[in-house]
């Protein structure tokens, strides 16, 4: 995990100014744990599987918490023994680095 996106805090977007795009995607891409992908240069999505359904479900809740505590909400999905979340700035509909902050602070709930 790369501390240095743990470690900055989620700041909202007021909007007017450009989502990540390019060489500045790979490079934040590269700073987080396998299995985060950029999707059409829109949003980042990973999928985590679990054991059963039960901690799936204390996973999406913890994700649910921490997103209101850093006032960033992704999209989550649940089902049998997975989870699934997708992170964007909606403001931009598009990337920003305090998404990619949100995505390394989801990893550490993981763990």
């Amino acid at each position: 995990m790369s501390s240095r996106l743990f470690e900055m805090p989620c700041v909202p977007c007021r909007g007017g100014v450009p989502p990540l795009a390019g060489a500045e995607l790979d490079k934040f891409r590269d700073e987080l744990d396998a299995g985060w992908r950029v999707i059409d240069g829109h949003h980042l999505e990973k999928e985590y599987t679990f054991p059963d359904f039960v901690t799936a479900l204390a996973f999406i809740n913890r994700v649910g918490a921490m997103s209101e505590e850093q006032d960033h909400h992704p999209d989550l999905y649940m089902s049998w023994g997975k989870a699934r979340v997708q992170i964007w700035t909606h403001k931009i509909d598009g990337l920003t680095e305090s998404d990619f902050a949100f995505a390394a602070k989801t990893e550490a709930l993981y763990a």
